[in-house]
């Protein structure tokens, strides 16, 4: 060994950084998708349902599907009935993402509803049904409410799905996102549809919506096409080409059908897009594709569902999709208060507030979101708690999947919260430590709670925690005569890099390893030809 010995005439010990930003996170949300007249949610909202679960940055491998039934006797009394679809429970689902298609075709009117009752009615038996904690026994005690809630409703489904933020919002209930589609009120848009309830409006936005975006046309066609409106307080983007679609099918207002088809297309990007609802074929060819969608929204890419939490577009981009003097994606962001888009009067008053509900509304990992273990993570959040309680606790968790009921958390920080009103949303800093966090990427939560409900936010941005940078330390081993090992000293799961050099200015690597315990033996034989050789060990991060 000691020819061995005697080429190897020095070490250097040497650390780089090598980092990388994770990915987002959009995990944990509850996505409601509903119909409007003569429909029911078997055809287009399912097929919308099992899209937005192939979506391309849908969070996990897994999802939890329902389908809730709401139904009446005729004589003010209503009923569900909740009947998982697909997925699995969703309290082990990997991605905690839940989508509700909720189907009221027994009272939304057309030849085969024995009922037409008023969006408002119908509002009141689907915003119970979110609020209680056992009307989705999977659940196991939990609400709906609970994660953040998208609501999506196409013709008067906009109106149930308008009526059904504000009945949330007097409970105190947020609502991340609410998406109308041609929404039509009956009775309560500027048409006179007669013979029909009065329904709820779907034209204003109420002041728990966070973000509000709404698609429609005005297609002059027949007495049966319907055609849907503006609405005050959202991102109105305006449908005027839409062509094809269900125009082939026996729809009974195929430009108005369209405008759902042209949602599920900013979902769905395959080419062509086909789906069978309830009989009728839809499809998104070429053309359509096309026609369909403006440059600026890359056939439709960019574009509808990108702005969901899921999608993870910027909603407070000030970008104009259609061009300089049409609506901007802020446009449709909260401007009651100032969440980052602004200050203007773009929502309307809740009647009242009851403050049942805690929220946070908005949570950031503001700064660096790559750390060493031991260094802080900070984050901001937005909340509105308006109840009476003054047990208000906020809880910070750093979470090794997704879903904050899956066991994977570990609490970072708990600390209390002042009551902010109905009038206010306060704003909070909070450094969190990595101390106790192993080498890892995580995703970062909220809960808050008011001692009796609960809800939950995760951050967009993912954290990713590096181990300590402890400089590697390398020794000397002698394996037999001609065999010799280099044994590198650090840190679990720390990444190393072996080089090798004869001249101390150009190196070479031989070898990488992360390491699984605290020491790695590289096994090498002498060089060849060679008087000394140099070895150092860098540090990957």
């Amino acid at each position: 060994m000691r020819k061995v010995l005697g080429q190897l005439v020095g070490f250097i010990v040497m650390m780089c950084l090598w980092t990388h930003t994770p990915n987002d996170c959009s995990a944990a949300g509850v996505t409601v998708i509903t119909h409007g007249y003569s429909s029911d949610a078997n055809g287009w909202v399912t097929a919308m349902g099992e899209a937005i679960v192939n979506y391309e940055s849908f969070p996990g491998t897994n999802f939890t599907t329902y389908k809730i039934a709401l139904t009446t006797d005729g004589n003010n009394n209503y009923y569900y009935q909740t009947l998982s679809t697909n997925g699995v429970s969703p309290l082990v689902s990997d991605s905690a993402e839940i989508i509700v298609e909720l189907d009221w075709s027994q009272m939304a009117g057309g030849v085969s509803a024995p009922y037409d009752i008023s969006t408002y009615d119908v509002a009141a038996a689907a915003a119970w049904v979110l609020l209680q904690t056992n009307s989705v026994p999977d659940l196991g005690g939990h609400a709906l409410v609970e994660f953040p809630v998208h609501l999506i409703g196409h013709s008067r489904g906009g109106s149930l799905m308008n009526e059904i933020s504000r009945l949330l919002g007097t409970n105190g209930v947020w609502v991340d996102h609410l998406t109308t589609l041609d929404p039509h009120p009956l009775n309560n848009d500027g048409n006179f549809d007669l013979f029909y309830p009065t329904d709820a409006s779907a034209s204003n936005t109420y002041a728990n919506v966070l973000f509000r975006d709404n698609y429609w046309q005005d297609f002059p066609g027949g007495f049966f096409d319907f055609n849907g409106e503006p609405v005050s307080g959202g991102f109105n983007r305006h449908l005027v080409d839409l062509s094809e679609g269900y125009n082939n099918t026996t729809s009974i207002a195929p430009m108005h059908s369209n405008v759902h088809l042209w949602y599920h297309g900013t979902i769905n990007w395959y080419t062509p897009t086909t789906y069978d609802d309830n009989g009728d074929t839809a499809t998104i060819d070429a053309t359509m594709r096309t026609n369909w969608w403006v440059p600026s929204e890359d056939y439709g890419i960019v574009a509808g569902f990108y702005y969901s939490r899921i999608g993870g577009g910027d909603r407070l981009s000030t970008n104009h999709p259609v061009g300089p003097g049409y609506p901007a994606i802020s446009d449709g962001f909260n401007q009651w208060w100032d969440f980052g888009a602004g200050v203007a009067h773009n929502r309307s008053a809740l009647s009242s507030n009851s403050g049942q509900w805690p929220n946070i509304i908005k949570l950031d990992v503001v700064g660096p979101n790559v750390v060493t273990a031991g260094e802080l993570v900070s984050t901001k959040f937005f909340y509105q708690a308006a109840g009476t309680s003054s047990n208000i606790v906020c809880e910070i968790h750093l979470d090794a999947g997704f879903n904050p009921y899956g066991g994977k958390s570990v609490i970072i920080r708990k600390f209390p919260l002042i009551n902010s009103s109905s009038n206010s949303v306060f704003i909070a800093n909070s450094s969190i430590s990595t101390s106790n966090a192993t080498p890892g990427t995580y995703a970062v939560y909220t809960k808050i709670s008011n001692g009796t409900h609960t809800r939950y936010l995760y951050a967009p941005e993912l954290v990713q925690v590096l181990p300590a940078q402890q400089p590697p330390i390398l020794d000397l081993m002698a394996l037999n005569e001609t065999r010799f090992g280099i044994g590198i000293n650090a840190a679990v799961g720390q990444t190393i890099v072996l080089q090798s050099s004869t001249d101390l200015q150009s190196w070479m690597p031989i070898a990488t390893n992360t390491l699984a315990t605290g020491r790695w033996v590289y096994t090498n034989n002498p060089p060849v030809n060679q008087t000394r050789q140099f070895y150092r060990a860098i540090l990957r991060l």
